[in-house]
């Protein structure tokens, strides 16, 4: 049948015996009520119930109707519920698209703390640096950089990620330290490429408020960034690198950051006439694909991520990996 409230009316009706009690436990007024019912028995060609001012009895198809198509309307209610309750509380499983490096170093390390407080919820990790399509590929959730994410998606921002522009020390013994980011086009640079769209990462800067990406001349290109810190680290050159990457090696002093500001008192001692760049920073967004999308377990990790990565880089949720030698 076409219009599922007509059936509705007539046996909710049938069965509270006033169509008056049918519109109410239906939210609708008794008029439209009884003009739903008109229209069914219209629909069938046949009278299914005869109306009074004071009573209201089913004919004999009436009864027949009645009989066949109540059973399948408490089925649709009872289906209704179910898909209700299981959407009451997080649980089922959640598939999650992210570039390799983030999964890898920053949302990995989220996901047992996660599941402990969700245990009913379980996670398919899609690794990945092309950009997905919720619906082909079957993902809940996406996490992208602002230059990944697309018209139509619901996107909420997760956190700021520091780059660093970065090299070994003996690289830098071997041929210098680039005073400005526009000497990087005199130096070898070890540079990401898109496996998108076959772009090369560009490299951007922000400069007294205002944004600029200085040439690079690539020495080496890959579309994986764990392979670019390892060419770094073997002193190949100069590459870019978030910081959930780069703190533990910079720390360690295997890796040197380019272009720190001075402090203070050496900025003061240095003059005014120093103009310094500071990597644009990485902003990431955990993204869906509408509002109706976003179920219990979705909102489940949307909330814990943010909740988890707020505040200034490092968040007290993040664990540097350790880089073996």
């Amino acid at each position: 049948m076409d219009n599922l409230r007509q059936v509705e009316c007539f046996v909710r009706a049938a069965e509270l015996g006033s169509i008056a009690a049918a519109a109410r436990k239906l939210g609708i007024t008794p008029a439209a009520a009884s003009q739903n019912i008109a229209r069914l028995e219209k629909a069938l060609g046949t009278r299914l119930m005869r109306r009074t001012t004071r009573a209201l009895a089913l004919t004999e198809s009436g009864r027949v109707y009645l009989e066949r198509v109540a059973p399948l309307l408490d089925a649709l209610e009872r289906a209704g519920e179910a898909v209700l309750a299981i959407n009451a509380r997080p649980q089922g499983p959640l598939k999650i698209a992210c570039s390799v490096a983030f999964g890898r170093y920053v949302i990995a390390g989220l996901l047992p703390r996660f599941l402990a407080a969700y245990p009913e919820i379980s996670v398919e990790l899609a690794l990945g640096d092309i950009v997905v399509d919720h619906l082909s590929d079957d993902v809940d959730i996406s996490i992208r950089f602002q230059n990944q994410l697309e018209p139509g998606l619901i996107s909420r921002k997760l956190l700021s990620v520091p780059l660093y522009i970065v090299a070994a020390p003996a690289y830098l013994a071997r041929a210098g330290t680039p005073p400005t980011p526009e000497a990087l086009k005199e130096h070898d640079c070890l540079a990401f490429r898109f496996a998108r769209d076959g772009r090369l990462l560009p490299w951007g800067f922000i400069r007294d408020g205002a944004r600029f990406e200085p040439p690079l001349r690539p020495k080496i290109i890959a579309n994986d960034i764990d392979t670019l810190a390892t060419l770094a680290l073997s002193g190949m050159g100069i590459t870019r690198l978030g910081a959930f990457i780069a703190d533990p090696l910079l720390a360690q002093g295997r890796l040197v950051s380019l272009f720190e500001r001075p402090a203070d008192k050496a900025r003061q001692a240095a003059g005014s006439q120093l103009s310094f760049a500071d990597p644009e920073p990485l902003d990431i967004y955990v993204c869906v694909v509408d509002r109706l999308a976003e179920t219990p377990k979705i909102r489940a990790f949307i909330d814990f991520a943010v909740a988890a990565l707020k505040g200034p880089w490092p968040p007290a949720s993040f664990t540097p990996r350790d880089w073996r030698a």
